[in-house]
């Protein structure tokens, strides 16, 4: 049973209600307080301390299945820097790419 599945199962909301609310938190950046008052405008009571349960336990799962699909970064960098003038004025401008690029 995957690790996500599994923090799912003990839980009495429904994992979709949870899944949405922790997505919600991370995405937006709210409140406990404003995202529990969202959750009651949709008819689901949920406390706020239960909403930070939920985000205390599933973000580390969630962030360890994400990176396993995250493309790895090459090992050689390169960096070009220049100042351009911009409508009169100098502007520093700069671009960084990868070696594998």
């Amino acid at each position: 049973m995957p690790l996500t599945r599994k923090a799912f199962k003990r839980l009495h909301y429904p994992a979709d209600v949870i899944a949405q609310s922790v997505r919600w938190y991370l995405a937006y950046s709210l409140s406990l307080r404003n995202l529990e008052e969202m959750m009651v405008e949709r008819g689901i009571v949920v406390d706020h301390s239960t909403l930070h349960r939920w985000v205390i336990r599933l973000v580390p799962l969630l962030d360890k299945a994400f990176r396993r699909h995250k493309r790895s970064m090459g090992h050689r960098w390169r960096m070009d820097e220049t100042d351009i003038r911009v409508r009169g004025k100098w502007k520093y401008l700069y671009r960084v790419v990868d070696g594998e690029a």
